[in-house]
């Protein structure tokens, strides 16, 4: 993740719920499902949040699962801030670990039982860092354990990539006329790859057998569990 993207979550954190507050029945669709996704997870898991952000998905986790506990990692000091008042306000900070950095300056630990990387890798432009990226993950959870994934994704060059895109760009309110430019950016600033290429970068990430278990418009969520050969790779 390039520091000038950093740079753009810390200057919108305070914001960034109540910006993004129109798209919460997507996020809400898909931690339903991510939710039963998990379900095979012992009672007293440790979930691993890479790019945690303001920790939508760990307090919705947190709330149905009251022994889990949860590790956030994140980059940005004012978005991990924001998570931290939120948790201490539903009263699950206890069972939260809070480490202000990247994945790969989180201290050594047992490994976790599941993960989850929530509209994280998309901003990892280089195919191989990116791969490298889902394989620190894969080293930290145990043999089977689970990832669940998100980021956009569309083959943009295609004729159904192209109609989807319309749509996504008409619910996110981008004006006709600035449409070209973000589709520039889906592809210089943001990562936005096919489907099936995210597939093959999670096997080569670490992960068995990616399943998509979620789709609204760009948004794709799978999950995996970890390849047993991984943790001594």
């Amino acid at each position: 993740m390039q520091q000038d993207t950093i740079a753009m979550f810390d200057q919108h954190a305070a914001t960034y719920d109540q910006t993004w507050r129109a798209m919460a029945p997507l996020r809400d669709a898909m931690q339903l499902v991510l939710d039963n996704v998990f379900a095979p997870l012992p009672a007293d898991a440790h979930v691993l949040s890479v790019g945690a952000g303001t920790g939508a998905e760990i307090l919705y986790l947190a709330e149905r699962h009251p022994d889990w506990r949860f590790t956030a990692v994140e980059p940005s000091g004012p978005m991990l801030d924001v998570f931290r008042a939120k948790a201490e306000a539903q009263g699950i900070a206890s069972r939260c670990r809070f480490h202000e950095g990247f994945l790969d300056s989180l201290p050594e630990s047992a490994p976790f039982d599941a993960a989850t990387s929530i509209l994280v890798s998309q901003f990892v432009m280089d195919p191989a860092e990116r791969r490298a990226f889902f394989r620190g993950i894969a080293r930290r959870l145990r043999p089977g354990g689970y990832l669940a994934s998100a980021d956009l994704a569309c083959d943009m060059t295609s004729i159904a990539g192209s109609r989807l895109l319309e749509v996504w760009f008409e619910m996110m309110s981008v004006s006709p006329e600035a449409r070209e430019r973000a589709q520039g950016i889906y592809g210089s600033q943001v990562a936005v790859v096919p489907p099936e290429a995210m597939d093959d970068i999670l096997r080569e990430g670490g992960f068995d057998v990616p399943v998509r278990f979620f789709q609204s418009g760009l948004i794709h969520a799978w999950f995996a569990r970890q390849a047993l050969d991984v943790r001594g790779a």
